[in-house]
């Protein structure tokens, strides 16, 4: 019963549309109507506003740790990991968006450092190097998340995280289907510029 607790609150701290609620605040309007439509903080960036940006990729990533945390002290290491994976699933699938929403990615380091801090820093770290490097924000992505799993087996992490970290790349893989086709053919946007 915990557990499914940890799920339904995790699921629904997730939901919560950070870069939605501030566009708006801010007066830029919809933002799922820019950019790429999505509602992270690439898509924000995109606005040109780096601070409204900075502030959707803290309280993405901010809530994904939130939920696992508060589920680690009310039930423990296995409720943490299932309130930090539905919190991904609240944030890719929010019920109060029609169940469209962004890809997950902050969210899921969020996670990972609040379920785990070696492994999520590891992962933080991948994506900035990738990001600085080649300039997408979306391989920098696929780099921390495919890299995750991996991390938590080098640092003999719980079996069980290791199958959160896995569970979550396979999810940020195909929320990236359409960035990875673009990667692909060279036509996708780097950080910074406009889609």
């Amino acid at each position: 019963m915990p557990e499914f607790v940890a799920a339904v609150l995790g699921y629904l701290l997730g939901a919560v549309p950070f870069g939605l609620v501030l566009t708006r605040l801010a007066g830029l309007g919809d933002i799922r109507s820019m950019g790429s439509g999505n509602i992270g903080a690439t898509n924000v960036l995109r606005t040109g506003r780096k601070g409204l940006a900075a502030a959707t990729l803290v309280l993405d990533s901010g809530k994904g740790a939130a939920a696992a945390l508060a589920a680690l002290y009310l039930a423990g290491p296995a409720a943490a990991m299932i309130a930090g994976f539905t919190a991904v699933i609240g944030h890719n699938f929010p019920v109060w968006l029609r169940f469209k929403g962004g890809k997950g990615v902050a969210t899921t380091l969020g996670v990972l450092l609040a379920v785990s801090w070696p492994v999520g820093l590891l992962a933080c770290a991948t994506w900035l190097v990738v990001a600085a490097i080649f300039r997408y924000s979306s391989l920098a992505a696929l780099a921390a998340l495919a890299l995750a799993p991996v991390y938590a087996v080098l640092l003999g992490g719980d079996p069980r995280l290791v199958l959160m970290a896995a569970g979550l790349a396979v999810l940020g893989f195909a929320r990236h289907r359409s960035n990875i086709r673009r990667l692909l053919k060279g036509d996708e946007p780097k950080i910074g510029r406009k889609k």
